[in-house]
């Protein structure tokens, strides 16, 4: 069976070589240029791996990766940017991107960096609950059954970082490298500033999860 891959590229011409190059390549793809797309897509097709351009036009490719993350979605992403500097690639990893090629890029690159990603891969796919927290990284919103609350990005990031690992607890430095820029100076106090912001807002979402402490690491989403 092919692989599945869904590609997200707001240049259309790019997008349409990416999708003939790739299936000329073995895989099954599908090619869409939003982030809230490819959001509906992977909910509904959960494909094998992710090929998603950085710069999108309704969101950035690393919000709309923490909030696949956040939903459940555990397959390799692969993130495309023109900016190559250490802090963007950085920032990509620790938005839950597996790798990161700069443009211009070499097809053959892509195909044999996605094949070693589907080699590690795990075949487990983590499903959302009823009731789950669903992120929006268009909107920069948090909704639940239906009603929802508005975010700042820094906050965004940082519920998807804890979405991303119900129950379990996230250490203070993850939280940090997940919600602000490589090399942010980031006082001790801010970060819990901004948790007791999303506490606050997730308590008007009942019956969302909430933010509990775990002393001595961080924070966790139970």
């Amino acid at each position: 069976m092919q692989p599945s891959l869904l590609i997200v590229e707001d240049d259309l011409a790019l997008r349409e070589s990416l999708v003939r190059s790739l299936r000329a390549a073995g895989f099954a793809v599908t090619g869409v240029a939003t982030g809230s797309e490819v959001l509906t897509h992977a909910e509904h097709h959960p494909p094998d791996a992710l090929v998603i351009d950085i710069g999108l036009p309704d969101a950035d490719g690393r919000d709309v990766c923490q909030a696949l993350r956040a939903g459940g979605v555990n397959c390799p992403v692969l993130f495309l940017s023109a900016r190559d500097a250490l802090t963007d690639r950085l920032s990509g990893f620790s938005a839950g991107g597996d790798d990161y090629v700069t443009k211009p890029f070499d097809v053959d690159e892509v195909v044999a960096r996605l094949h070693a990603l589907l080699k590690r891969a795990s075949a487990e796919r983590l499903e959302p609950p009823d009731g789950a927290l669903r992120l929006d990284p268009a909107e920069l919103s948090v909704s639940v059954d239906g009603r929802s609350e508005t975010l700042t990005p820094t906050e965004f990031r940082l519920l998807a970082a804890l979405a991303s690992r119900p129950g379990r607890a996230v250490d203070r430095r993850a939280l940090v490298q997940a919600a602000w820029p490589h090399g942010a100076i980031v006082h001790e106090n801010t970060l819990d500033v901004y948790i007791a912001r999303l506490r606050r807002k997730l308590a008007k979402l009942e019956p969302a999860p909430s933010i509990t402490t775990q002393h001595g690491v961080g924070y966790r989403l139970a």
